[in-house]
């Protein structure tokens, strides 16, 4: 009877091992399976942006990004398609966010907002007063080089931003990491911020995730491979205070390691399991034949009497 089926495969025992080589993939994208809820930012400003080191840039992704309007309980009260979320006028933006934000504050010269962008400002400021999250999930492919995306409300126009929360201090980023990898998964993996919560009362402030991508292949008992990446993090947290001049955001900072980890299935067979069987017997007797010994030499050290006493 076998212990283990895999994949039409029949197994005493399924084992892991773990090779290392040199990553030698080109020209390839990189998934990011993104599954968040942002309970106190409302859909209609989150934006998620994505720039590497390549030069590319983009703001308000919407390619396979979806999100679901949540009411102040976390339920779904609608959706909403990510490229509809763009603020209408502002057309022109710079690829630092920063430089962006600081660069329209230093000019103080008049805005005029048109009906749309009128009607935008009051939706979303019903909804923070109704208390709305957004709930963001989707598929990001991006180049396979060091990078980060953000989830912010950078793509705001800076006076459209002031209108809606009168000021930096008051965006809630706090948010909820229901699932973020980097590729399919396979059995055993763990991704480290899956299921993690960071909530924020009476402060604000900008979350930076600092990954560590380690591309990797498992190796199926069936010969087939399955390429994704598995990844470590470590988490910074920078709190607003009234001199700063950017916006509250949460930061994926990532890169790749040179080292490609292949772990592949091995399918122990019944001969396999019978020699080590038979090892784990063998040692069996021989450890208790050991101690029969050890025993038998004790008890005849306590019971003969000396030879000195015999002749007394």
């Amino acid at each position: 009877m076998c212990f283990l089926v895999r994949r039409n495969i029949c197994c005493r025992r399924r084992n892991r091992e773990h090779l290392m080589s040199v990553d030698l993939k080109r020209g390839e994208t990189l998934p990011i399976h993104i599954n968040m809820t942002f309970p106190s930012l409302p859909c209609d400003v989150a934006s998620i942006d994505a720039i590497d080191l390549s030069g590319k840039h983009e703001v308000d992704l919407d390619t396979n990004i979806w999100k679901l309007r949540l009411n102040s309980h976390g339920h779904i009260i609608g959706t909403k398609y990510l490229s509809d979320l763009v603020e209408k006028q502002h057309t022109t933006r710079n690829h630092d966010d920063k430089e962006h934000h600081d660069d329209s504050a230093k000019k103080p010269h008049k805005f005029s907002f048109d009906k749309d962008a009128e009607n935008m400002i009051n939706k979303v400021k019903k909804a923070l007063e109704n208390g709305e999250g957004c709930r963001v999930y989707g598929v990001l492919d991006v180049q396979r080089v060091a990078g980060n995306f953000h989830i912010s409300v950078h793509a705001l126009n800076i006076y459209v931003a002031q209108m809606i929360f009168g000021g930096a201090k008051h965006v809630n980023v706090s948010h909820m990491i229901h699932d973020l990898s980097f590729g399919p998964k396979y059995p055993g993996l763990h991704n480290p911020l899956d299921d993690t919560v960071r909530i924020l009362r009476d402060t604000s402030g900008t979350f930076k995730y600092y990954i560590k991508i380690v591309p990797t292949e498992y190796r199926y008992i069936s010969k087939e491979v399955l390429p994704t990446n598995q990844f470590s993090v470590s988490e910074y947290f920078s709190p607003m205070n009234e001199f700063d001049r950017t916006w509250p955001a949460v930061y994926f900072l990532y890169d790749l390691s040179p080292i490609t980890v292949t772990i592949k299935e091995e399918c122990w067979s019944f001969l396999h399991f019978i020699t080590r069987l038979s090892a784990v017997l063998g040692g069996t007797f021989a450890l208790t034949g050991m101690l029969d010994r050890w025993m038998y030499r004790l008890i005849k050290a306590l019971t003969t009497p000396s030879a000195r006493g015999a002749y007394r």
